[in-house]
């Protein structure tokens, strides 16, 4: 167990607050640290406070910051949340707003594939956003 001080990790904290914490957070703090501080170590050396525009990863590396673990949690909830709007449609329904949006296939393509007119694919497509719709605000 490591003690750490809450003040240093969130600016929220006015005084002093000891906790102990196991190793493995402790690390993680301390990684976080370091990552951010190469952040900011990169975007002084290469001045990346402007784009690049070079394609070449510059940009990408100075600027990319990961995201925190609350909106990695929240990232997979809320596609959890989607997909199981997606499972509550009926079959024809949640296939073709899976492929279109997820898979990005156009509305024409899906159509040719099924055999079937555009407007069908594209009101099917209409129709499930609506039920989704319903399902997250009864689900929220």
């Amino acid at each position: 167990m490591t003690t750490i001080n809450l003040r240093d990790y969130y600016p929220f904290y006015t005084s002093d607050y000891f906790i102990d914490v196991p190793d493995e957070v402790a690390e993680l703090f301390k990684e976080f640290d370091r990552k951010e501080a190469a952040y900011h170590l990169r975007t002084y050396r290469h001045k990346a406070y402007y784009s690049l525009d070079r394609n070449d990863g510059i940009e990408h590396e100075a600027l990319f910051v990961s995201l925190s673990p609350y909106e990695l949690y929240e990232r997979k909830i809320s596609m959890q949340e989607l997909y199981a709007a997606i499972s509550s449609l009926p079959d024809k329904q949640a296939k073709r707003i899976y492929a279109h949006f997820i898979l990005g296939i156009s509305k024409v393509d899906i159509a040719r594939a099924e055999g079937v007119n555009e407007k069908v694919v594209r009101i099917a497509i209409e129709r499930g956003l609506r039920n989704m719709e319903k399902y997250l605000k009864n689900f929220m």
